[in-house]
């Protein structure tokens, strides 16, 4: 049955929820640009469509998706009234001190984030089914704080002035939080299609070592105040190339975590209670082909907005480097895969060690290196 399914044509396979969710989404998408159409240029009229049309995609292609986003954007716009034009609201209101102001927001995806990864671990080790699920609904949830949270941070920037609103994915504290929600999404489809919930207490790790960063950089440097760009990120580029980045970024956490569990498996630890080894290194493979191709992706868009801010399209600069570097590397990782036929723990040391590259790629370099990119700072 499901054979005969695949051969019919791409469209005939859309069922009744497929379409009403492309309508609703249409209906958004018409909407948003009937309310800032006027204000937005060519440029960012394209992103817009393409977002819409993203996002139809992704929730014909993952029915959790349709869902998922909506209710997200619901707590988001739940927010914005509540807000009322006023950001002193913030402080006077409880649904939004408490709940659904863009800190608050964080603050729950932090605390949600790490107690799925607490009880992930319970149900791992006490090999509960029901624990699993439990920690499944935490990622959910803390999943949605961490989608509306952004959405509702881009008005707040808006309501402390026209000229410091931005998509907020501009600094440190914001990618962090990005991490976070596509890491998280990206396990939870693959939990969904292995029926592996156990890969969760690894996943979640990484994970909750981001929700550290952020809660540190938020209470000892005070990163999460809503600052404006700096005139080098003041691009409409910045929308495309930073969330392709991190698709890349979340992928290649995931994959080196998914290593681990394979290597410790392999070593008789937690064998019994870990998945197939097959399905740990199934789950990693696609994890690093999804994200090589969005880093692909992301790579060419920073070279095309180099050239469009800089004048060139590559300059050697540390952070172009670096970059080229974490991209070589996971296609030799492919190429020894694909064309090579390599399985098991070799790929899998290769993982975690790619996991160290980029993560010097992502932070280190604007940290300790000085060049075109440094614009982050601890």
């Amino acid at each position: 049955m499901m054979e005969l399914l695949m051969q019919q044509p791409f469209y005939k396979r859309l069922n009744l929820g497929d379409w009403l969710f492309a309508l609703f989404i249409l209906v958004v998408t018409g909407y948003t640009f009937s309310l800032y159409g006027a204000r937005m240029d060519i440029y960012e009229d394209l992103i817009l469509l393409g977002s819409g049309a993203g996002i139809v995609a992704l929730g014909w292609f993952w029915g959790s998706w349709r869902w998922f986003f909506p209710l997200a954007g619901a707590m988001s716009l739940l927010a914005i009234e509540l807000y009322d034009h006023n950001l002193a609201r913030a402080s006077e209101s409880f649904g939004l001190k408490y709940l659904l102001s863009s800190q608050s927001s964080f603050m729950w995806m932090c605390t949600l984030f790490f107690l799925a990864t607490v009880v992930y671990w319970a149900g791992l080790l006490s090999r509960s089914d029901m624990l699993n699920r439990i920690g499944s609904g935490l990622t959910w949830a803390a999943s949605a704080f961490s989608l509306a949270g952004l959405f509702t941070r881009w008005y707040e920037s808006y309501l402390i002035a026209p000229d410091v609103g931005r998509i907020p994915v501009s600094n440190l504290y914001e990618v962090f939080i990005l991490f976070c929600l596509i890491t998280a999404l990206m396990y939870l489809y693959y939990e969904a299609k292995f029926a592996a919930r156990q890969m969760g207490a690894f996943v979640l790790l990484i994970i909750s070592a981001a929700v550290g960063f952020i809660l540190w950089y938020t209470f000892d440097r005070q990163a999460h105040t809503i600052q404006p760009l700096i005139p080098a990120l003041q691009s409409w580029w910045m929308k495309i190339h930073v969330p392709a980045n991190f698709v890349g970024y979340g992928a290649f956490a995931l994959s080196a975590m998914l290593g681990i569990a394979q290597l410790l498996s392999k070593r008789g630890i937690l064998t019994d209670k870990l998945p197939k080894l097959e399905v740990l290194d199934e789950v990693m493979y696609k994890a690093i082909s999804v994200g090589f191709l969005f880093f692909t992706i992301a790579t060419i868009l920073g070279a095309m907005w180099a050239a469009d801010a800089w004048g060139g399209y590559w300059s050697w600069d540390p952070k172009e480097t670096w970059a080229l570097i974490v991209w070589l590397n996971y296609a030799a990782w492919l190429h020894m895969r694909l064309v090579k036929g390599w399985r098991g723990e070799p790929l899998a040391w290769w993982a975690v060690v790619g996991l160290l590259v980029t993560t010097f790629a992502f932070i280190g370099v604007n940290m300790f290196l000085s060049g075109l990119h440094s614009y982050g700072s601890l």
